[in-house]
């Protein structure tokens, strides 16, 4: 592990930004991490939880998976992900499919749309109750017209300590009953949010420097201040590690003129690289 780290470290070290991440080696049960309890921007990495959330009213019955949602032009204004933003309202889709495309491309018509049925003041009690003590979410979507260097209060924040505590819970509650339950839902629905996960196509981040056709059960999440991705890598069909990591105050131009959110994808593919050659 101490090899890993100074390796993932001296990744980090060569940018001119913050690069925080925490790392859960699921073979020996060893972490480590790089300022992993500080608090950053958590951009789409939130949703991993909002879909842990209404898994959770599903388990309860106060959600049904199939139960028609519609697409409406209120959902549309002010969205700058996902593809829904572009279609017809009045569109109608099972919630379930409202989940799914939360997830693999960051809809932020379908976040809304999932979030409206949860509640307001759902997700940080949600949060709160499974250990995310770091985790605050604000608003149902974030704010057009942010700064490069807004405050971490005007929109939603999280840890990759937090980040990692939850997918760690998804992973072990797909077989394990007491995980499951810690989360507010079955072990079926836990495996249903990993097979949600794992059908991510924004593959620009943890899995981009993996061998091809690697399954990685993630979500990533595009910010004003970086880029950051949150998942749980598997190789030959078993877990092998779970790691978050973000990048924060990211210019959008380095001093070579390179685009700043490349490098920061190169970062978080380098280092998750590194996970991938050293851990196993």
């Amino acid at each position: 592990m101490q090899t890993l780290v100074k390796r993932m470290n001296a990744i980090c070290d060569a940018q001119p930004f913050r690069t925080s991440w925490f790392l859960k080696d699921l073979t020996t049960g060893q972490d480590a991490d790089r300022d992993g309890a500080v608090p950053v921007p958590s951009a789409s990495t939130r949703k991993t939880s909002i879909l842990m959330a209404a898994l959770k009213a599903v388990h309860e019955g106060r959600i049904e998976l199939m139960a028609p949602v519609t697409i409406e032009a209120r959902h549309q204004k002010d969205v700058a992900s996902g593809t829904y933003r572009y279609m017809t309202p009045g569109c109608v889709i099972p919630f379930r499919d409202a989940l799914v495309n939360m997830i693999i491309t960051s809809d932020n018509v379908c976040t809304q749309i999932v979030l409206e049925r949860l509640g307001e003041g759902t997700m940080d009690a949600y949060c709160r109750s499974i250990g995310m003590v770091a985790t605050r979410h604000r608003g149902l979507i974030p704010p057009l017209g942010l700064a490069w260097d807004h405050p971490i209060e005007a929109t939603t924040a999280t840890t990759p300590a937090d980040q990692v505590l939850l997918l760690d819970l998804i992973l072990r509650g797909t077989t394990d009953a007491a995980a499951a339950a810690a989360l507010g839902c079955s072990t079926a629905l836990c495996a249903l949010g990993l097979d949600i996960l794992s059908w991510q196509l924004l593959r620009n981040l943890i899995p981009s420097q993996l061998p091809y056709g690697t399954k990685v059960a993630h979500k990533t999440g595009r910010g004003r201040r970086g880029r950051m991705d949150a998942g749980i890598v598997f190789r030959d069909g078993r877990p092998l590690f779970i790691l978050a990591a973000t990048t924060d105050s990211v210019p959008d131009t380095l001093p070579d003129g390179t685009p700043g959110y490349v490098t920061s994808f190169a970062t978080i593919g380098g280092i998750a690289r590194a996970c991938w050659e050293e851990i196993g």
